[in-house]
């Protein structure tokens, strides 16, 4: 989710209207003609109206077309999407749930230098979410130590005392991660929050970059962008050095709960990227505390299963009896060492938006370290001081349901009504323990398509990072998704926001995308 605009009190601030002055050597007006940042931060377009050092090749060759040019184009994407059925599903849409993927032409860029800093903190961050999963499911150190409340831990609907006690092979807990990045009005990186447990969007992310060097192969050239198409193949190699040690030759599946789930598309790509059976909870068995996927040959064993279903649907023998996505006993297999989940279930108490507002704690306690990516500030509701505040400023914060996702169960308070402030008022009051709120920043922008011409939206940004045994791994890039409205501040598919294809800028000796 994102959110930006001038925050509250700067609207008496003059606002700079900043204009791209490139045109095409005839003198005719290009497609960046009309452009302006409007006083955010814009990715491609500098205060001056000038292209950033990166995007100057990017914005050259998008001149040289007519804007009619860049429609079709456009268009031809958008089709090329439908046909390959990239699609997402929304279950509060009556209309209708199956929903094409919007994407937008106009690529995000960022500077190696920016990525190497997004990069750093990013590891530094997974590192530090793995010591705390693996101490909170044991010791419990943290608590102990004074460094975080029990009743914030234990009051999480995502922390399962079910998994106390467990140690997944190699002490990894997130294997992988899509932790949502926002940049204000400065162009300063932030996390807006993290998403551990079956964090979706990289197939868009793979998608994306296909049917941009499909259309744009000389500005691919031209850009040296680096690659993302090895994140398949870095995946499978993750979860097979993940397997039960015993295990010379592991047999590896996708978990998915089935094709009305939203991410349906998505679990199917990845098993056909990666060369591995798609299954569902009841193509499987457990018989010995072993796992096997029941084929036409008989019953074949599996090793490493990468579960694209939340934790309490995995077994109705331990969580939800009714669940009919999950397996029964596979809890009993994974706690004999028989089977490899990942994520591991209990990662999702890292995913709550309380406990994300400690994420700076964890890393000075179990790393020693200062936090190199901030979070975003953020008032705990049920801290005395803090919900006092926020009840005070409700129309200058952004208030966010602690265990929501999605875009979904957020108050905007400088755009809502006295009404909607009052409901959620009384909302906090009642179970402060529920809401956390954050200041409006402004959120940067990124040139996007608006009818035939260029227009800011505001974008954030979900890299993808993969946790071995050895190391962690960022993808260069990631899922940029953009509020495709004029206007609107939430940028998640389920709210009608978009993607765009995101490109790292590579330095001498790196690999780039091949056009």
């Amino acid at each position: 989710m994102g959110f930006g605009g001038p925050k509250k009190g700067d609207q008496e601030k003059i606002v700079i209207q900043s204009q791209i002055q490139v045109q095409t050597q005839d003198g005719k007006k290009t497609v960046f003609s009309n452009y302006q940042t409007e006083g955010f931060f814009d990715e491609l377009i500098d205060e001056q109206g000038r292209p950033r050092p990166d995007a100057e090749q990017l914005v050259r060759l998008i001149n040289q077309m007519q804007p009619a040019e860049l429609v079709r184009r456009h268009r031809v994407i958008e089709r090329s999407m439908y046909q390959m059925g990239i699609t997402f599903t929304v279950y509060s849409d009556a209309a209708g749930t199956e929903k094409i993927m919007p994407f937008d032409i106009v690529p995000r860029i960022i500077s190696s230098l920016h990525w190497h800093h997004i990069e750093a903190g990013l590891k530094q961050r997974i590192k530090a979410l793995n010591c705390f999963l693996a101490d909170i499911y044991s010791e419990q150190q943290i608590i102990h130590d004074g460094i975080l409340p029990r009743e914030l831990v234990e009051s999480a609907s995502t922390f399962l005392p079910e998994c106390m006690g467990f140690k997944p092979f190699h002490d990894v807990w997130c294997h992988v991660t899509g932790t949502d990045l926002i940049r204000d009005d400065s162009g300063a990186f932030y996390v807006l929050e993290d998403n551990l447990r079956c964090p979706s969007g990289v197939s868009y992310v793979l998608q994306n970059r296909q049917v941009m060097k499909k259309n744009f192969p000389q500005i691919f050239s031209a850009s040296r962008v680096r690659p993302v198409s090895d994140y398949p193949a870095r995946l499978y190699q993750m979860l097979l050095h993940m397997a039960p040690p015993h295990v010379d030759d592991p047999t590896v599946v996708v978990l998915t709960p089935g094709r009305y789930n939203s991410a349906y598309y998505e679990h199917s790509f990845l098993s056909q990227q990666m060369g591995v059976e798609l299954v569902e909870g009841s193509d499987l068995i457990v018989e010995d505390e072993n796992v096997y996927m029941r084929t036409t040959q008989g019953l074949q064993k599996i090793d490493v299963i990468y579960r694209r279903i939340d934790d309490t649907f995995l077994d109705p023998e331990v969580f939800l009896p009714d669940s009919l996505l999950g397996v029964r006993g596979l809890m009993r297999a994974y706690r004999a060492g028989n089977v490899a989940l990942a994520n591991a279930p209990g990662t999702g108490v890292a995913d709550d938006k309380v406990i994300y507002a400690y994420v700076p704690d964890m890393i000075r306690y179990y790393l020693g370290e200062s936090q190199i990516i901030p979070n975003v500030p953020t008032y705990v509701c049920l801290r005395d001081d803090d919900r006092k505040y926020v009840l005070e400023h409700m129309d200058e914060l952004v208030i966010k349901a602690a265990d929501e996702s999605g875009g979904y169960g957020i108050l905007i308070g400088p755009h809502a009504s006295r009404s909607e402030l009052s409901e959620y008022a009384e909302r906090i009051k009642a179970n402060p323990r529920k809401f956390v709120a954050q200041p409006t920043l402004s959120l940067s922008r990124v040139p996007t398509m608006a009818g035939h011409s260029l227009e800011g939206r505001h974008v954030d940004l979900r890299p993808y990072i993969l946790c071995g045994a050895n190391d962690v791994w960022v993808m260069p890039g990631g899922l940029t998704r953009v509020a495709l409205r004029k206007g609107c501040l939430v940028v998640n598919s389920s709210q009608g926001g978009g993607s765009k294809d995101t490109w790292v800028a590579s330095e001498p000796g790196q690999a780039v995308a091949s056009p």
